[in-house]
C-alpha cells in the first residue's frame, strides 16, 4: 500500500504550529477569492501563496495539480463520487491507459473508487498495479488497497484516486478520509467483493466457472453468505470505527451481486430477472443505515434499471445477464442530487464516452453535503 498525501505525523508541538499556519494561509486564501473583483481563481490564490503543490511519501515535491474548491454557500460542498472497474487496469480492451484517464477526466469525478487496478498479466504471470501511472495522468493523490482479502475469487487489487488530499488510511486499509480543506473531509470505502460463484448466471441458467445451477432465492442468498458476507463484515467494521467522527461516508465498489432493490417480483414479472431475490450484500449496507444512492434518486428498478455489466454484450444475449453490479453507496446525511452511469451505449447510459476502456459502466453520484 502507497499513501501519497500531505499528512502531517506525530501530535507534537510542530505539528500544531503546522496545523495552525496551513489554517491561517488557508484563510487568507478564502478571503483573497472573495475580495477578488476579476474572477481570480481559488487556484491562482494558492499559487501566490505556495500550495501549488502536494508532497508524496515518496518524495518532497509538488506532485498533484491543485483544484478550485465548489462554491454553493459558506457550509456546503459538491462532491462527485465514482466506481469504475477498469477491466484488468484498463488494459484489457487494447487501449491505452490515457483512455481510462480520460473516463475519469470527461466525468468531473472529484473521487473513484477502482476495482481490477492490475493489467494483464506478461509472460511470468505478474501484474502491474495501475493506480500509480493513473493518478499521474490525472495529478491526483492515490491509496493502493492491495488486495485485501486473498484468494482464487479475489484476485484483482483495487484503489481509490482522490483530487484532495488523503490524510488518513483505516488499519486494513479498506478506507481513507479526504480532506478538501482544513475544515471539511469525509471518508471513502471501496470494495471488490468475491467475482464468483455468479449466483445471477447460476439463476438464470449460464455456465461459469464450473459452478452449479441453482433455482430458488434460498440457494442464492446462501451462496452469496458464504462468497461475500465475511468481507462486507470486514469493511463495515473498519466504517463502524470512523462514524462517531461525524464525517459524511461514502462506499463505491464492484460487488458482484446485484441490489436487493432490482430482482423484486414485479421485475421478475416483467421478465427482467428470473425470479424475485433479496441480495444480501447490498442489504447489509442498507441495515447499516447507507443509501444505494441509484436506486434512491432514479427510483423504478423496472423503467431504470441502471445496469452496469455488461458492456461486451447486447442485453438480449441468452449466453449473459445484464445486471447493476457497480455500486455508491452514501450516509444520509450526504444528499445526492444526482446519479449517472457512463459507459459505450446511448441506450443504456446516461453519459457516453468513445472509446470505452471496460466491460464494465461507471457509476458517478453528485453530493451536497455540509
Amino acid at each position: 500500500m502507497q499513501e501519497h498525501t500531505r499528512h502531517e505525523q506525530g501530535d507534537g508541538p510542530s505539528q500544531y504550529a503546522t496545523i495552525a499556519a496551513v489554517t491561517e494561509q488557508w484563510h487568507s486564501v478564502v478571503q483573497r477569492a472573495a475580495l477578488s473583483k476579476d474572477g481570480e481563481d481559488l487556484d491562482d490564490c494558492l499559487k501566490a501563496i505556495g500550495l501549488n503543490g502536494e508532497f508524496t511519501a515518496e518524495a518532497e515535491k509538488p506532485a498533484c495539480a491543485p483544484h478550485s474548491i465548489p462554491r454553493g454557500g459558506p457550509n456546503r460542498r459538491k462532491i462527485n463520487v465514482m466506481s469504475f472497474n477498469l477491466w484488468h487496469g484498463g488494459e484489457m480492451g487494447g487501449l491505452p491507459l490515457e483512455s481510462t484517464a480520460h473516463v475519469i477526466r470527461s466525468s468531473g469525478a472529484d473521487v473513484v473508487g477502482v476495482q481490477e487496478a492490475a493489467g494483464k498479466p506478461d509472460a511470468a504471470g505478474n501484474r502491474t498495479d495501475n493506480t500509480k501511472a493513473l493518478a499521474a495522468l490525472l495529478g491526483w493523490h492515490y491509496v493502493e488497497q492491495g488486495i485485501i482479502t486473498p484468494g482464487k475469487a479475489n484476485c484483482h487489487p483495487f484503489s481509490i484516486l482522490s483530487r484532495w488530499p488523503i490524510t488518513h488510511v483505516t488499519p486494513s486499509k479498506w478506507g481513507v478520509k479526504i480532506e478538501p480543506s482544513p475544515r471539511s473531509a469525509f471518508y471513502v470505502f471501496n470494495t471488490h467483493l468475491a467475482y464468483f460463484p455468479y449466483q445471477p448466471y447460476q439463476l438464470a441458467g449460464i455456465p461459469y466457472e464450473h459452478q452449479p445451477m441453482l433455482s430458488t432465492e434460498a440457494e442464492a442468498v446462501l451462496s452469496c453468505d458464504e462468497a461475500r458476507k465475511s468481507q462486507v463484515d470486514a469493511m463495515l467494521k473498519e466504517i463502524e470505527a470512523v462514524r462517531a467522527e461525524g464525517c459524511s461516508i461514502f462506499i463505491t465498489g464492484d460487488f458482484n451481486e446485484p441490489s436487493c432493490q432490482d430482482w423484486t417480483n414485479n421485475a421478475a414479472v416483467a421478465g427482467m430477472h428470473p425470479i424475485r431475490v433479496r441480495w444480501p450484500c447490498t442489504a447489509m449496507l442498507e441495515k447499516a443505515g447507507f443509501v444505494d444512492v441509484y436506486r434512491d434518486v432514479k427510483g423504478n428498478e423496472i423503467a431504470s434499471p441502471g445496469f452496469t455489466w455488461c458492456t461486451r454484450t447486447k442485453e438480449d444475449d441468452v449466453k449473459d445477464h445484464h445486471d447493476r453490479i457497480d455500486f455508491v453507496f452514501s450516509s444520509p446525511d450526504a444528499r445526492a442530487e444526482s446519479v449517472k452511469v457512463i459507459g459505450e451505449a446511448a441506450d443504456a447510459c446516461d453519459v457516453v464516452i468513445s472509446p470505452w476502456p471496460s466491460d464494465h459502466r461507471a457509476v458517478l453520484a453528485t453530493f451536497v453535503v455540509d
